[in-house]
């Protein structure tokens, strides 16, 4: 059964929205981006959230130590990687916390695939760039994958079930799809979790 993450949440609006609606995921975007929030921001949202939605901390190229901070305070319970971070890297951030790794891979060729095949994160996620886009990647490539993924990139209400369908990811990951003038929309949250629920039931 596919999950939902919803990513890029910023106001305590958007936390009403997902507790209504309960997302299995909401992510919490701390580096360089339009949807970037300090720590004490998000240490605000997370009190609002309701406990059986797991947040996930979006970082790139951070210190592992800092990272790690993040889960181990409880501000998120999930750990996401978007920069040049490797394996030195992931062994290092474990050092620091137990919390589940999902690591992001931009997916251009085969080779790409095989890359993220090779991870040892606990999840990867699988987008057409740095993230928060809103651009499709050939969906073909992922016949070669061979572990369970997030699915993000250009992912909204009007394709987001065929997505499912085509090529049954562990986890869809939306962002910009459920988004009006940048900001987070519940009328477009709504429906797109409706349509994942409809496909997964």
């Amino acid at each position: 059964m596919t999950k939902i993450k919803i990513c890029g949440l910023s106001r305590l609006a958007d936390v009403a929205c997902v507790n209504k609606l309960q997302p299995d995921y909401v992510g919490f975007v701390f580096a360089k981006s339009r949807r970037q929030i300090t720590k004490e921001h998000a240490i605000t949202l997370r009190m609002s959230m309701g406990p059986q939605i797991q947040t996930v901390g979006v970082f790139v190229n951070e210190l592992p130590q800092i990272v790690g901070q993040f889960a181990e305070d409880g501000i998120i319970d999930l750990v996401q990687l978007h920069g040049q971070e490797d394996e030195t890297y992931l062994h290092n951030l474990r050092y620091h916390t137990g919390a589940e790794i999902i690591q992001a891979f931009s997916i251009k060729s085969a080779a790409d695939i095989q890359r993220a095949n090779k991870s040892s994160a606990d999840y990867v996620l699988v987008d057409s760039g740095v993230g928060g886009t809103g651009q499709q990647f050939d969906w073909s490539l992922l016949e070669g994958m061979e572990r369970p993924y997030f699915l993000a990139g250009g992912l909204n209400a009007g394709n987001v079930e065929k997505a499912i369908a085509a090529v049954h990811p562990f986890a869809v990951d939306i962002s910009s799809g459920v988004e009006t003038e940048g900001i987070k929309d519940p009328v477009k949250i709504e429906e797109c979790i409706r349509r994942i629920k409809d496909v997964r039931e």
